[in-house]
């Protein structure tokens, strides 16, 4: 039986936010499965009137308990730097546009609709590469450097929501190596057993954060529900 509370998936046309929203639609446990993305409701992560238009529109309807930014880049335009040497401001912005700002203004417009009484989750795709902790191969730099600035929006947005909201879950997730768009160059040498499907990484990754407790929140957590290092 579907409760009186709804889901959102941010980049529900990406291949891990398509099989995402796919399996929170077919779970029954929403009264409403919100998807948005670029191409199919004109969503935009780098214009934030699109980000507050649609938090609009979902204001007075069913709280939504799930909040997943399935949104992010890697390459398109830009391959990622092996060395220093082919450090370009364009490609860091980029980078930091799409995979740390995108998030934190979705948040901004999302979190005061989360609601108080009861467990609630915000969720971002992040990645290992994002740790500092974990780093010892270097490269990179753009999409590492990106990725550890989310996560530690991440853990500001778990530090302030929980004064709010003390049942809500703040976390950002590491896939792993899905079979995407994203990941396809980077294909060669992943072991077949280590190359998901999108639908199997939504699988796991919905529950990682079923698992979740509040005391959990600000943490990064592989799909196999490891805690990335920070």
């Amino acid at each position: 039986m579907t409760s009186e509370q709804s889901a959102l998936v941010i980049g529900a046309s990406g291949g891990i936010g398509a099989a995402v929203t796919a399996r929170l639609e077919a779970s029954g446990r929403y009264a409403a499965v919100h998807a948005l993305s670029r191409s199919g409701t004109g969503f935009d992560l780098e214009d934030e009137a699109s980000i507050a238009a649609a938090a609009a529109r979902l204001d007075g309807g069913p709280a939504p308990a799930l909040v997943f930014v399935a949104t992010g880049v890697l390459h398109h335009g830009f391959e990622p730097e092996r060395s220093w040497r082919a450090l370009d401001p364009e490609h860091l912005l980029r980078d930091y546009r799409i995979n740390a700002v995108g998030p934190a203004l979705v948040a901004k417009h999302f979190l005061p609709l989360l609601p108080r009484d009861r467990r609630s989750v915000f969720a971002a795709l992040s990645a290992r590469v994002g740790s500092i902790g974990d780093n010892r191969l270097g490269g990179w730099h753009s999409y590492r450097a990106s990725k550890a600035a989310l996560n530690m929006i991440l853990r500001n947005l778990a530090v302030e929501t929980g004064r709010t909201h003390p049942q809500a879950v703040v976390a950002g997730l590491h896939p792993g190596t899905v079979d995407t768009g994203l990941s396809a160059p980077f294909q060669r040498g992943v072991k077949p057993e280590k190359l998901f499907t999108a639908a199997h990484s939504a699988e796991r990754l919905l529950a990682v954060l079923d698992g979740l407790t509040p005391a959990d929140s600000g943490g990064v957590f592989a799909w196999d529900g490891a805690r990335v290092p920070a």
